[in-house]
Order: C-alpha cells, then structure tokens, then sequence
C-alpha cells in the first residue's frame, strides 16, 4: 500500500485526499455533462450541487462520531474535530440529504437523481483507490489475490495489527472499486438510452436503485472488511446500510405495484 502517495520537501501528499478529490471532480463533471445533454444544466442545478457537498461534507465528517466514542475513553468535541478520517455511506447520505433540502429551500420539484447516479458511482469507485492505499485493506485471508501490506508503509496504517506482521489479507476496496465501477458503466448505459432497468420505474428511480444495490453490497463486502462490531455481531456500516436497503426495497415493491393496479372502469 501507499498512504503517501509522494513527497515534495516538506510537504506530504496523500494517497486518500488525492484519490478522494479526483473522485468528487469526475462525480460533477460526469454529473454536468448528463445535465447539460438534457438542457437541465442552469443555475439552479448548481446550487443543488453546492448543497449536496455541503451535507457530504457534513455527514462524512459526521460519520465517524460512533466509532471515535468507541476508540476514546475521554470524548470531547476537541477531540472528535481532531480525529482524521471521513465515511463513504456519510458522505453519501448527507449528499443525499444535502440534495433534497437545497430543492425544498430553492422550490426545486423535479427529480435530480438520474443526473447524478452514474457520476456518483464512478467518483466513489476512484475514492476507493485511495482506500485501499491508505487503509487496512480487509480481513486475514489464504485466498491467492490477498495483498500484504509493505512493511515501510505499515506503520502509517492505523488500527491493523495485520499490517504490522505481513499477513496476506483481502483487497476489499479493490472489490468494492470493481463493483462501483461496473454498476457506473450500466447507469451510464442506461442514462444514455434514456431508458430504465423496469417499464415502471419513473425519473429518480435509477439513483434510488443504485443506492439499494450498492447497500446490498456494502452490507457483504463488510464481512471481509474487517471493521469492528457495534451491535448485534455487525460492524457500524452494517448497521446503517440495513434498515436503508429495507425501506429501498420497500419503495421499489410499492411502487412496481401501484405501476400494476388496474384502472377503475369509467362511469357509464
């Protein structure tokens, strides 16, 4: 692995900001570009945009709050401000939430998902490279793509007592960058086809949909992540992503079966 990514003087490049802001940039660019083939490109879009990174932002830094209570024995706001590190599954909600909050100031009523979802999965994707260069790649494992961490930049990696001793471990954010990136190639498909995965589904629908099925994954690929367990034997992000892939597949059910209920015949 390699948390810095290089070195001028004094000054220390990281892997992890690097890859993170080369992930945001292709978000928006993709993201304007789809705007502007639709003719939705204008100011109001933009100060939707602002207000979803404002509440990534937020929520990412936010994310963390659990596990700093956990980590510290002497909490404090000093404390959590100082605490480095940001959340993916934060970020995302809070850019979610940023989003719909903006549209409500700004009296903003039609959908901007679709718009966004093939550049959010693809900046996520690039994120994760730098990760899985900067973090605890996963859980101990024999299989014969496991990764060890290099004993130079073992030290910089935090909380992984598996990095310190060389053993092979699984690439999860390799995994997870694999999954994000083709899931963004079939919304790019689909968004460019103007088309949807089911004849029912309307405008919106296709962001929600990532968010199920990256949920669904995310809940899985935790079990090779290693992170540590909150409650009821599932780490933090399992916790979260649950009830959402629940109440998601729920508004997919609903809505597929009001898509199917037939009309009520016409007075005579």
């Amino acid at each position: 692995m390699r948390p810095v990514l290089f070195q001028i003087g004094t000054t220390v490049v990281w892997s992890h900001e690097i890859f993170v802001a080369l992930g945001v940039a292709v978000a928006l660019i993709a993201s304007w570009r789809i705007a502007r083939d639709r003719g939705r490109a204008n100011q109001d879009l933009l100060v939707i945009v602002a207000g979803g990174l404002l509440g990534a932002a937020i929520l990412a830094r936010l994310g963390l709050a659990i596990r700093y209570l956990q980590e510290t024995d002497t909490p404090s706001i000093l404390g959590f401000l100082r605490h480095t590190g940001r959340t993916v599954l934060g970020g995302l909600a809070g850019g979610y939430g940023g989003v719909v909050l903006t549209k409500r100031l700004i009296g903003y009523s039609r959908s901007t998902g679709d718009l966004f979802a093939p550049g959010v999965a693809l900046g996520m994707a690039i994120g994760r490279i730098g990760c899985f260069l900067a973090e605890r790649p996963g859980t101990v494992t024999t299989l014969p793509w496991a990764v060890h961490v290099p004993a130079a930049a073992a030290p910089r990696i935090v909380q992984c007592p598996a990095c310190l001793t060389g053993e092979a471990m699984h690439p999860s954010f390799l995994y997870e960058g694999a999954f994000l990136a083709l899931v963004s190639w079939l919304l790019f498909r689909f968004v460019r086809r103007r088309a949807y995965p089911a004849s029912w589904m309307v405008e919106g629908d296709l962001f929600k949909l990532f968010l199920l099925v990256y949920a669904v994954f995310r809940f899985f690929v935790e079990f090779v992540r290693g992170n540590p367990v909150m409650g009821f034997g599932m780490s933090g992000s399992q916790l979260m992503v649950l009830p959402s892939s629940i109440l998601l597949a729920l508004y997919f059910v609903r809505r597929r079966q009001r898509a199917f209920v037939p009309l009520a015949p016409l007075p005579s």
